[in-house]
C-alpha cells in the first residue's frame, strides 16, 4: 500500500475548490451540511442510476421494481428526485426548491434517511447561480464510481469534512477526529468482528475506518454490529448519512441525546470502543450522577469529564472487549479532582494495555497534546502496560497540521507511523518487543506504582541516545570552544558599537 495523506488528494480537493464557491456569507457550520448534503444526493442518485441501467438492459421491466434495488442496498429514488431534475433546473431560480423537494421524496421512500437529509437549499442567503455551477459541475463526475476508485464518494465526503474542521477550527472536535488517528486505533485494535460502540461518535469516522479495515483485510462487513451516540443534532444526521453511503448498518440512538444523561445503548456490552470524546469538557452535570453505577472506579470531578469518559466505556465493555481513545494529556498525570485515584484504580485493575503519546499538531481544533489509551479486559501480558512515545512521529503536510504516515509496506524501513505503532503493540502482546529507548518499553505494575500512577510515556521510555557523530570528543571540544570564542569577541564588538551609537544621541549605558 502507498503512503497516504491527504497531501495526496487530487479529485477530492477539486470537489471541495467547486462546492467551496457556494459559501458566499455563510459561516463553514451552515453551508456543511449543504455540500454535504449535495454530495451524498448526487451519489445514491448515481447509484441507482446504474441499477436502473442494467435492469433496462435486461430487458426484463423491472427498472421500477424497488426490491431489485433494496436486494442490492440501495436507495430508492423517486423519479422527480433524481439527480437529471435536478440537473435541467441547475440554473433556473427554483433550483434551492428542487433539491429540498428531491430530499424530501428520498425520506419518504426510505425510512432510514427520514428525517436525515437537510433540506435547506430554498433558503435566500444560499447563492443560487454558484449553486447551479457546482449542480453542473457534479452533473459530470460518476460519483459511485471512478476508475477502479469505487469508495470515492466516502473520500469526498472524508475530506470535505477535514476541511470543514480546518474552517471552523475549535468548534470542529464536536464531528471530526484526524482519520490518521482514527486508523491507528484500527490498526491496533483490529475490530474483525463483534459490536463496536463509538458514545461520542462525531460523523461515525470511527465505524467507517473500521469498515475499510476490514474491506482491506478480505473481511465481511457484516460480521460487525455498530452502535453510536451524539448529543448534536447536525453531527447526528452527518454521521447517518455518512454510514448510509458506505451501506454501513448503524445503531446510532432513536435520535441525538447526551451519552451521560440519556444512554441510547444501556444494555449493550461492545467488543471494540473506538472514541474520540470532548477534551476536558466543564459542567457536564457531575452534580446530578452521584451514584451512577458506571463510576465504579469513582466519582468523575465535576471540571472535568475525561474519566467519566472512560468509565462510561469501560462499563460498556464485553467481558473480553477492548478499547481505543483519545484523551488530552492531562488525564495521564492529573491528581486534581480525585482524577489521580480514579486512574490508580483502573490501573490496579489491569486494564491499561498501552499508551501512546502522539506528536502535536494532528489537530485543526486544538493545541492540547493528547495520547492513545487502549485497555484490554483480558490482557496477554497481564501486570504489564506498554508505553509508547510518537511525539517525534507524523510528516507536516501543511505549515499547520501534521499527519501520521500510513504505508503498509512489507519493509519494516518503509512502513508508515500508524503501521510501526501498530507492529509494537503486536511485538508486546506477543512477547517479543524489546524495549526501544525514547520510543517503548514494557513496564510493571510495581514500576508504575513507583511513579505514582503516573502514565506518562516519556517517564518510562527514557530519552533516546544521541547519534554518535564520529567526530572524537578533545577534537569536538576544541572546535566548539573555539567557536564559542569567536562568539564572545562578536558579543563585545556590538556591545561596544552600540555604545557608541548611543553616545552619540546623548545617552549612556552605566
Amino acid at each position: 500500500m502507498a503512503k497516504t495523506n491527504t497531501a495526496e488528494i487530487g479529485f477530492e480537493k477539486e470537489i471541495w475548490k467547486a462546492a467551496d464557491k457556494m459559501r458566499g456569507n455563510l459561516d463553514a457550520s451552515e453551508y456543511k451540511s449543504v455540500i454535504l448534503g449535495l454530495i451524498f444526493l448526487k451519489y445514491i442518485s448515481d447509484r441507482f442510476e446504474t441499477k436502473y441501467e442494467a435492469l433496462v438492459a435486461e430487458g426484463e421491466g423491472f427498472e421500477e421494481d424497488r426490491d431489485e434495488y433494496t436486494a442490492e442496498n440501495i436507495f430508492w429514488v423517486p423519479r422527480n428526485a433524481r439527480w437529471s431534475e435536478v440537473a435541467a433546473a441547475a440554473h433556473l431560480p427554483e433550483i434551492g426548491i428542487t433539491i429540498d423537494n428531491a430530499m424530501r421524496e428520498i425520506e419518504n421512500s426510505n425510512p432510514r434517511l427520514k428525517g436525515i437529509l437537510p433540506k435547506n437549499f430554498a433558503r435566500p442567503e444560499l447563492d443560487k447561480r454558484r449553486l447551479g455551477d457546482v449542480v453542473d459541475l457534479f452533473t459530470n463526475i460518476k460519483m459511485h464510481a471512478q476508475g477502479d476508485e469505487k469508495d470515492l464518494l466516502g473520500r469526498t465526503y472524508e475530506y470535505c469534512l477535514s476541511k470543514f474542521a480546518e474552517a471552523e477550527g475549535r468548534l470542529a472536535g464536536e464531528f471530526y477526529t484526524p482519520a490518521c488517528i482514527v486508523r491507528t486505533l484500527v490498526e491496533v485494535l483490529q475490530p474483525y468482528q463483534g459490536r463496536v460502540y463509538d458514545p461520542a461518535c462525531g460523523s461515525g469516522g470511527m465505524f467507517v475506518q473500521s469498515a475499510k479495515f476490514i474491506e482491506k483485510h478480505q473481511g465481511n462487513i457484516n460480521d460487525i454490529s455498530v452502535y453510536g451516540q451524539d448529543s448534536n443534532p447536525t453531527t447526528w444526521k452527518m454521521a447517518q448519512m455518512n454510514l448510509a453511503i458506505r451501506g454501513i448498518e448503524a445503531d446510532l440512538g432513536k435520535f441525538n441525546a447526551d451519552t451521560f444523561f440519556d444512554d441510547q445503548h444501556k444494555t449493550l456490552r461492545a467488543d471494540f470502543v473506538m472514541a474520540n470524546p470532548p477534551f476536558n469538557m466543564s459542567d457536564w452535570g457531575a452534580e446530578r450522577l452521584p451514584e451512577d453505577p458506571r463510576w465504579r472506579y469513582g466519582i468523575p470531578p465535576a471540571g472535568n469529564a475525561n474519566f467519566a469518559w472512560l468509565q462510561h466505556m469501560i462499563y460498556h465493555l464485553s467481558p473480553t472487549g477492548r478499547i481505543g481513545m483519545v484523551l488530552a494529556n492531562g488525564s495521564l498525570s492529573s491528581q486534581s479532582g480525585g482524577e489521580g485515584q480514579i486512574r490508580e484504580n483502573i490501573i490496579k485493575d489491569d486494564l491499561v494495555e498501552a499508551i501512546v503519546a502522539l506528536p502535536s499538531q494532528l489537530f485543526y481544533t486544538t493545541g492540547i497534546p493528547v495520547s492513545l489509551w487502549f485497555l484490554n479486559r483480558q490482557k496477554r501480558r497481564r501486570g504489564t502496560t506498554l508505553f509508547i512515545d510518537a511525539r517525534n512521529m507524523g510528516t507536516m503536510v501543511s505549515r499547520k497540521l501534521r499527519e501520521l504516515t500510513d504505508n503498509d509496506s512489507s519493509d519494516p524501513e518503509l512502513r508508515g507511523d500508524i503501521q510501526k505503532i501498530a507492529d509494537t503493540y503486536n511485538a508486546y502482546v506477543e512477547g517479543t518487543l524489546a524495549d526501544e529507548k525514547g520510543f517503548c518499553a514494557t513496564v510493571t505494575q510495581d514500576e508504575i506504582a513507583r511513579q505514582d500512577y503516573i502514565l506518562t510515556p516519556g517517564r518510562y521510555v527514557g530519552i533516546a541516545d544521541a547519534e554518535d557523530d564520529g567526530e572524537p570528543f578533545d577534537d569536538k571540544m576544541e572546535r566548539l570552544t573555539t567557536e564559542l570564542s569567536s562568539l564572545f569577541e562578536e558579543s563585545r564588538r556590538l556591545e561596544n558599537e552600540i555604545r557608541t551609537q548611543l553616545s552619540k544621541v546623548g545617552f549612556t549605558i552605566k
